[in-house]
């Protein structure tokens, strides 16, 4: 590899290229006067050089998983543009399924076109798919505070929602459209979910990177299914270059709060057939776009902000959404579905009348579907359970056109008469609080769960009072690098996966620090085989950051780890693992390891402390670590199940339910 200056890269990236974590980086560079100079950044932040830390790596033998494409982005990155550097990820998958085809690539400066051609290269050597997915996962990872996606999960959620409400008339075929389609996770989603013929997918992107890197994530997607794609560069709203387009199904997850979106040059548009939308409301005419361009039966499924649901100065165009019988309904997600991730977004399900008319003659309600409630429990930073929620929602919105039948938990089907009042409001929450209280039969089965949990709690905290604690002067430590070079238990490091999406239903469950913010429970799955740090059973698995610090043995099959989370397997003949997990999670040894920066800030794991005791004397303090544990565990159980006992109950005495106030 060689470049005319030097390519710049941070111990995170250095970290990232070895598989290793960034402490690891660290130590090399003080124990090592080999190890390359810094060519810039900052003495808390330095820089080096790409080329000089890849022959030293290779040199000292400290490359084990790392591939040509690692070396790569680093290149990309250096790009420095956004734009550039995204043009240049596209130029190169076009290169890398059409070698000898003409491009268009003029537009790029020399040292961008040349780095494509080297990407395509590469490309045709460790796969052409698997480099554009590495290259464009790590740009959106990179830019992720200026681009907002569409996850995986949910666009494969609203897709199948589309599909399921359209009405067809039995030609064959599938038109898709999506005129805010940013890098192409929707246009993706609905390829993933269609397998018929005579699929078109037609999407619309005013960033011209974006739109390139949608349209080459569409052909390596649609690879041997002869599928038509088309991508064009253009503000949807102002210039629409799909006009009279009518399409099967359209999926949108438009820019939310935009205040320059074209009201005045807009206000005679034949589009606002419901009314023309307010300057402040300028997801209505995303809405409304989308109406315009469904065929008869044609289904519609948009991601909007709560907001839209409510606000007075929307309620109009709501009104006739709903008179004409378009908006069929509406489903409250749980926060962190997408961004912005502390919000509760919405889908809007639409869909035109089968015959093209404007009116829908049956369709005098509306389904409203309140999905909250798969949000994992029990954390502050909650986040969903997609399994749950999109089996929940399937199952709602499978009723859209049954009347007669009985609706899941948290849906209604309120009547046009109820919902057009003076605010109009279609907020899901407003209609299903009253029908989502608990049972008598599930508030009793709550109180015995309770009252087991705390009689649990009871006993351990007898046992745990009477611990013979002394203050002695502490016994002898050793630290966990102490530890692995004595052989004792080795450390390996979670690192970022070169594919982050998900990968259906196979594959190895890949825990995040995200993650354990919300339950613990892994949220997605990487493909078999792929290169990453894995904790078996019985390995302790520690979290290196501050804010989510913790250590435990793990139980069960095996999982993959992410950045900042590590596998310590231990010799069994010399440490006893629940021993050690006991030690490493005190949340004094945490504070010692810890930078105390802020609350993102890393842990050494290398300078947590362990104690040193003979293993047979192991035994009784991993015992005790073990029943304070579980202590921990039910205690969280009884708060949540006494919070949720006092909302109940409370919401039911206010409802009059005292059953003894009533026969008294």
């Amino acid at each position: 590899m060689s470049t005319s200056n030097p390519v710049p890269v941070s111990l995170a990236e250095i970290a990232r290229i070895a598989g290793v974590g960034r402490a690891a980086v660290s130590n090399w560079r003080r124990r090592h006067d080999s190890f390359p100079a810094r060519i810039g950044g900052t003495d808390v932040s330095p820089q080096f050089s790409l080329s000089e830390v890849e022959r030293w790596l290779r040199d000292n033998g400290k490359l084990t998983t790392a591939g040509g494409r690692d070396f790569l982005w680093p290149r990309f990155e250096a790009l420095g543009s956004r734009e550039e550097s995204g043009l240049a990820i596209a130029e190169a998958a076009r290169r890398m399924r059409a070698p000898r085809a003409r491009g268009t690539a003029s537009k790029l400066p020399a040292e961008a076109r040349d780095l494509a051609g080297e990407a395509a290269r590469l490309g045709r050597t460790e796969g052409p798919r698997e480099t554009f997915e590495f290259l464009l996962q790590r740009w959106l990872d990179t830019h992720v505070r200026q681009l907002s996606t569409t996850p995986p999960q949910l666009a494969a959620l609203m897709a199948r929602i589309a599909l399921d409400t359209r009405i067809t008339d039995g030609e064959g075929g599938l038109t898709v459209f999506d005129p805010a389609c940013g890098t192409g996770h929707l246009a993706t989603a609905a390829v993933h979910a269609y397998d018929g013929p005579g699929l078109v997918l037609l999407g619309c992107e005013r960033e011209p990177a974006l739109a390139a890197l949608a349209s080459a994530r569409l052909d390596f997607a649609t690879e041997g299914r002869g599928v038509r794609t088309e991508i064009v560069t253009a503000d949807a709203l102002r210039a629409d270059p799909f006009a009279g387009l009518r399409a099967d199904i359209a999926l949108c997850n438009p820019p939310f709060n935009e205040r320059d979106w074209g009201y005045e040059e807009l206000a005679t548009d034949q589009r606002w057939t419901h009314g023309l939308p307010p300057r402040t409301e300028p997801e209505l005419a995303w809405v409304q776009h989308l109406t315009a361009h469904l065929r008869p039966g044609g289904s519609a499924v948009i991601v909007l902000p709560p907001a839209v649901a409510s606000r007075k100065a929307g309620r109009r165009i709501r009104g006739s959404l709903l008179r004409t019988g378009l908006l069929r309904a509406v489903v409250a997600l749980p926060p962190g579905c997408a961004q912005p991730h502390s919000v509760s977004l919405q889908l809007w399900v639409l869909r035109a009348a089968p015959d093209g008319s404007l009116a829908s003659p049956g369709a005098q309600d509306a389904l409203l579907i309140d999905a909250t409630r798969a949000a994992k429990p029990g954390t502050r930073e909650q986040g969903p359970d997609w399994e749950a929620l999109t089996t929940f929602v399937l199952s709602a919105v499978s009723q859209l056109d049954r009347p007669d039948r009985e609706l899941p938990e948290d849906t209604v089907r309120v009547s046009l008469l109820d919902l057009l009042d003076d605010e109009v409001d279609v907020t899901p929450g407003r209609y299903t609080a009253s029908g989502s209280e608990p049972t008598g039969v599930e508030l009793t089965a709550s109180w015995r769960e309770l009252t087991d949990s705390l009689g649990e709690l009871t006993e351990l905290a007898a046992h745990l009072s009477k611990l013979g604690l002394t203050d002695s002067e502490p016994r002898t430590t050793a630290t966990v690098g102490d530890l692995v070079k004595a052989g004792a238990l080795t450390l390996h490091a979670g690192q970022q996966p070169s594919d982050a999406a998900p990968t259906g239903d196979f594959g190895t469950p890949l825990l995040t620090v995200p993650d354990l913010l919300m339950d613990g429970t892994p949220s997605r799955l990487l493909p078999p085989g792929a290169a990453q740090a894995v904790a078996e059973e019985g390995d302790v698995v520690v979290a290196g950051v501050v804010r989510a610090f913790r250590a435990w043995v793990h139980e069960g099959p095996p999982i993959a780890l992410g950045p900042q989370l590590y596998a310590l397997r231990v010799d069994r003949a010399m440490l006893d693992a629940h021993f050690l997990a006991g030690c490493l999670r005190a949340p004094a040894n945490g504070r010692q390891a810890g930078t105390h920066a802020s609350s993102s800030s890393r842990v050494d794991i290398r300078r947590l402390q362990v104690l040193q005791l003979p293993l047979h004397e192991q035994a009784a303090y991993a015992e005790t670590f073990r029943r304070l544990t579980d202590f921990e565990r039910l205690l969280k159980r009884a708060d949540d199940l006494g919070k949720g006992l006092v909302d109940d109950v409370g919401d039911r005495l206010a409802a009059g339910g005292l059953a003894t106030a009533r026969n008294g």
